[in-house]
């Protein structure tokens, strides 16, 4: 029977309503309260009507059936009326806990007990943590969009500065401009303006000093009313311990995170991964690379169920700006030559990085990498000989469960789409989506692909290990399951 065409018109426009319903309530949590509310992972805030439709579809994902819009909005209403503290809340694991564990209860009854930590004891509110970005390139302008887009009620990671060598005298506003429109990830969401007088961008109300300085240890933050900050270096000019505790000689700043591959005894940080072994005491971090921060979660989902014997890892980079757009000098091999016209060999340090945050892999990979013409999002294929047998439907299933509910769900994402390319990964949130279609399984031999956005995806990553030394994550509901149990913790479509 065919469908009735005016009815399906019909209710696509009451969930259009619906939607466009639920966008200040999410605006208002986020705002108000620090909330960031999502559907299974898919984040609500600052998503257009269609985005948040979208993000209910997907939850057939999950169990085969699409969200209903009708159910979660009720559940919005009951969460502005409960006012929790920053939190960040997934609705829909919370309607399936609602659905599952509700025991007669009212939806408000259950909501209320199960998020009683952020409603009953809330927090006493901050001032937040001042966060400085020393070099704004392709990943600072990148780390600046998230920052301010996670602004919400400025309790968290409040984004002061920027540091940068002069490079003209109009250099405010190209910096702007820069920050206003990129080629790979579209126009700035919001409104940018400049104050040339105070050396100042102001971007959706967050006003962020311009500081011009060529010596990172002579910087006076506190004239400029910054204190305690978190310096994130990602100029990449100093990767030791000597050069980067230059930035603690300046006054006001209390550590540095790294946005390239520390050296020594640095500690190489993949959020969710060896996030926990921060210290007090350390003042100097590093987020490791894009490369590191995509594998590591996947070969440590994979050594925890199959074991890892060894194995290799071939990297297909996006070309970066340190190659160049014609053949010219390069003091590096092969760089020379021209990055938007060649597949270019290089070495790759991800590999032998990935022993600082799985030492349990250290002496078993090796690797190499391919620049190639693209200008962002890469893929890194994964050549590994297991410990224990598996076959492709069930590693698939395992990797896919991880993505919808885990420790590592920020991380691991996983799609099984025949059309997918490398354009379809630009802006992802996560650190490494697994291709489902690509996997080769054969006993113990098994072959991963895993796509990621080496730009952005990898400032997001970054962003959580700046959240989490200013103690400024929020606690998460419902709890997310543990790697361990993943396979057995939801219903997973294959």
């Amino acid at each position: 029977m065919s469908r009735d065409r005016s009815k399906e018109f019909e209710r696509w426009n009451d969930r259009m309503a619906l939607a466009e319903a639920m966008i200040p309530l999410i605006g208002q949590l986020y705002r108000n309260h620090g909330v960031v509310t999502s559907i299974h992972g898919r984040a609500l805030v600052n998503r257009s009507p269609i985005e948040v439709i979208k993000a209910h579809r997907f939850a057939r994902q999950v169990n085969e059936i699409e969200l209903p819009i009708e159910e979660t909005m009720p559940v919005l209403r009951a969460l502005v009326q409960l006012e929790p503290a920053a939190a960040s809340i997934d609705i829909a694991k919370l309607l399936i806990r609602f659905r599952t564990e509700g025991d007669g209860r009212s939806l408000e009854e259950f909501l209320h007990e199960t998020l009683s930590p952020v409603v009953d004891e809330p927090e006493t509110p901050g001032q937040g943590t001042d966060v400085v970005l020393y070099g704004f390139g392709r990943i600072g302008r990148l780390l600046a969009r998230i920052l301010i887009g996670h602004a919400g009620n400025g309790e968290g990671l409040r984004l002061r500065a920027i540091v940068v060598r002069r490079g003209a005298e109009n250099d405010l506003v190209k910096r702007a401009s820069l920050l206003r429109r990129d080629s790979v990830h579209g126009p700035f969401e919001g409104t940018i303006s400049v104050d040339e007088d105070h050396n100042t961008i102001l971007a959706n109300g967050t006003l962020i000093q311009v500081i011009y300085s060529d010596d990172p240890a002579t910087v006076d933050y506190t004239a400029y009313g910054i204190d305690n900050a978190i310096v994130v270096d990602n100029t990449g000019r100093w990767r030791d311990r000597e050069g980067l505790a230059q930035h603690l000689k300046s006054k006001g700043v209390a550590k540095v995170l790294l946005t390239a591959p520390g050296k020594g005894d640095i500690k190489n940080i993949v959020f969710g991964i060896n996030h926990e072994t921060i210290e007090p005491v350390d003042e100097i971090l590093s987020a490791a690379s894009c490369t590191t921060n995509a594998i590591v979660p996947v070969l440590k989902a994979v050594n925890d169920a199959y074991g890892i014997s060894h194995g290799h890892v071939e990297t297909v980079h996006s070309y970066t700006n340190d190659q160049n757009l014609t053949d010219n000098f390069h003091k590096g091999d092969r760089r020379g030559r021209s990055a938007p016209m060649n597949l270019v060999l290089a070495e790759t340090g991800a590999a032998s990085a990935v022993a600082k945050a799985l030492p349990e892999l250290t002496g078993k990979l090796t690797g190499n990498a391919i620049r190639v013409p693209t200008p962002n999002v890469s893929m890194a294929i994964l050549n590994l000989q297991l410990q224990n047998e598996t076959s492709k439907g069930d590693v698939n299933a395992y990797l896919r469960g991880l993505s919808l509910d885990s420790t590592l769900q920020q991380q691991i994402d996983f799609i099984d789409s025949p059309e997918v390319v490398s354009s379809d990964f630009v802006g992802s949130h996560r650190a490494g989506i697994v291709d489902g279609l690509a996997t080769i399984s054969q006993g113990t031999q098994l072959v991963l692909y895993v796509w990621y956005d080496n730009e952005y995806g990898y400032s997001t990553q970054v962003v959580r290990v700046i959240e989490h030394l200013a103690a400024a994550h929020p606690q998460v509901f419902p709890e997310r399951s543990a790697v361990s149990d993943a396979t057995g913790a939801i219903s997973i479509v294959v």
